[in-house]
């Protein structure tokens, strides 16, 4: 709810449904894979971009997240019979449905802060945005 509130307040609207849906995925995931606390920042970029992070304890990177920032990796789809109890969707989701995406380990440094970021970036399309 919070997100859809301010990227409508921020004249992003358009961004919203797939803003909403990558953001879960990995919320999700640090929910699922992190046993500490977990936080969700959004950030404005230059041009027009929405930068969305999910921090979480677990310092381990998943694939595809776990190479360079943007680098497409083989899109690697589930196989048939899995289940989605299974997972392996969310992540694939974001690497096809973000226009950049990236994560990186966070250390020891001077605030305590360990573990993980990872991050997905969206572009808001003026020929998109819908008449008021």
């Amino acid at each position: 709810m919070t997100l859809r509130a301010v990227l409508a307040g921020h004249g992003m609207a358009e961004l919203v449904d797939t803003a909403e849906l990558l953001a879960c995925e990995l919320v999700t995931n640090a929910y699922r894979h992190s046993a500490g606390l977990a936080a969700l920042r959004m950030r404005a970029m230059e041009g027009n971009r929405l930068r969305v992070g999910v921090w979480d304890t677990n310092p381990e990177i998943p694939a595809p997240f776990d190479r360079p920032p943007g680098a497409l990796a083989p899109l690697r789809a589930p196989a048939p019979d899995a289940s989605t109890v299974d997972g392996g969707r969310g992540l694939l989701l974001v690497q096809s449905c973000a226009d950049n995406w990236g994560g990186y380990r966070l250390g020891d440094d001077l605030f305590g802060w360990r573990g993980k970021l990872l991050w997905f970036e969206l572009a808001s399309r003026p020929e998109m945005v819908r008449a008021a």
